[in-house]
């Protein structure tokens, strides 16, 4: 959080350490520094608010066109509405509003996890190395200790007739726990008169 400057007494700066500093002893520099990152600040705040604004007038806009047109039907959706793509009329431009769910696993997994060692310690000899550096991959974590459920889920996806990973695999299912979902937006022009789009970036990366 940026010191508000009214804050402080009159001649002084505060460091990243919270010690006072008188301004005289702050070489020029460093003070062009401060100035330019708290007035790029500003503005990035004030365009993060104007994309939050954005996204939520999008997913109101949308929600109620797709309320609009269902009551054209004699229906009435209620609750969270689910993924759907927007045309304009002449296919130029479309949009795209798509949720997903936000997934981790419970106890079950480490019961799974003893059942995939087992497999890899009998598969020692003779398995696929690719197959054993996935698996091993699957169920390490990342800095902040989460686990890759992109990977844990692919596993389902080997085909692997050992009783063991059958029901592992099953432990894998049963585990899974749905903590909340995230809406995304993304929104694509027609590249000519083809049927290809190309995404309009809302990323500041890709811009």
């Amino acid at each position: 959080m940026m010191t508000n400057l009214s804050d402080l007494p009159e001649g002084y700066r505060k460091d990243a350490r919270g010690h006072l500093i008188p301004v005289s002893l702050i070489k020029p520099i460093d003070l062009t520094r401060d100035k330019l990152v708290q007035e790029l600040m500003v503005k990035a705040k004030v365009l993060n608010r104007a994309i939050a604004d954005f996204k939520n007038t999008v997913f109101g806009d949308v929600a109620a066109f797709v309320d609009l047109s269902s009551e054209e039907y004699g229906v009435k959706l209620g609750g969270k509405k689910g993924n759907v793509t927007l045309f304009t009329f002449d296919g130029g431009a479309k949009l795209s509003v798509a949720s997903a769910d936000k997934i981790t696993f419970d106890e079950r997994l480490q019961a799974a996890k003893a059942l995939v060692d087992e497999c890899i310690a009998d598969w020692s000899q003779g398995s696929s190395p690719e197959i054993k550096t996935l698996v091993q991959e699957a169920f390490n974590t990342d800095k902040e200790g989460n686990l890759n459920t992109g990977r844990i889920l692919a596993l389902r996806r080997l085909e692997i007739a050992d009783d063991r990973w059958q029901r592992a695999m099953k432990a894998i299912a049963e585990s899974i726990q749905i903590i909340g979902s995230k809406q995304y937006v993304r929104f694509y022009e027609r590249v000519g008169e083809t049927d290809q789009y190309v995404a309009v970036s809302l990323d500041i990366a890709a811009v």
